[in-house]
């Protein structure tokens, strides 16, 4: 695992948005993540779009969860908040995200499943991290195994997710999510916090035992994950200094 620790949000969306446009190309397959954290991945590869510099035709993208019964049409949605934020403003046509209100809920984890294994693997996986250590929504507790399944959220996460609804009551209990062994599927898994909420859940994800009681903490397990944090974000990390000195000594051969 790479850390890169980076002045603010704004460095850290530019540093990741790099990341993500490596992998960009006709046939790419692309993990994309909602909530706050990617935004500033998105406003930079939307800026890099428009500017004539990034094209995403031609690739792909698969959603890493969607609410269970909240309608496709709601402003909510994952379906709805990654084409607001996203996918309306670039050259990306196809997008494939867990159907929430599917009546099968089984079956259509296990259809996603199937999706993402036939297009070949996701070629990059952009994450977030909730305050409880949660990558997609695997919450404390999750098999490191896992795979892409219905997940009850903590109140934690929903008192979290409260400030996108009118209020915590209208913020659904149930999600459909790549599991972690999903996640560790792809290729490459680039993870991106910011701010003092997250200090805690990155350095238990980066530095503390690799368990379910931390899921982030499975990325431990994966060969290739840059982890990009700003500095308030990595106020828990130990090694923080070695962290910067290896970032500032990266080989110019060698790619995040």
């Amino acid at each position: 695992m790479e850390v890169v620790i980076v002045a603010d949000e704004a460095a850290a969306g530019a540093l990741v948005a790099d990341v993500m446009a490596h992998h960009v190309r006709p046939g790419a397959v692309l993990g994309l993540a909602t909530g706050s954290s990617p935004l500033p991945v998105y406003r930079e590869l939307i800026a890099r779009h428009a500017a004539g510099d990034l094209s995403f035709a031609g690739a792909r993208a698969f959603l890493l969860d969607e609410y269970v019964g909240l309608p496709q049409g709601h402003p909510e949605s994952y379906h709805s908040v990654i084409r607001r934020e996203f996918i309306d403003h670039v050259d990306l046509d196809r997008v494939d995200g867990p159907d929430g209100e599917a009546a099968d809920i089984p079956a259509e984890a296990a259809r996603y499943e199937v999706a993402i294994r036939d297009a070949g693997g996701i070629d990059v996986q952009l994450l977030g991290i909730g305050t409880d250590g949660h990558v997609g929504f695997n919450e404390p507790g999750s098999s490191l195994a896992s795979r892409t399944r219905v997940k009850t959220l903590t109140q934690q996460t929903r008192d979290d997710n409260a400030r996108f609804f009118d209020s915590v009551d209208d913020v659904p209990h149930h999600v459909l999510t790549q599991g972690l062994g999903t996640i560790l599927d792809a290729g490459h898994l680039v993870l991106i916090a910011t701010g003092p909420t997250k200090a805690e859940a990155v350095a238990a994800a980066v530095e503390g035992p690799v368990s379910a009681f931390c899921p982030a903490s499975v990325l431990q397990l994966h060969p290739y994950v840059t982890l990009v944090v700003d500095e308030p974000a990595a106020t828990g990390l130990r090694l923080a200094d070695y962290y910067r000195f290896a970032a500032a000594n990266k080989p110019g051969w060698q790619a995040y």
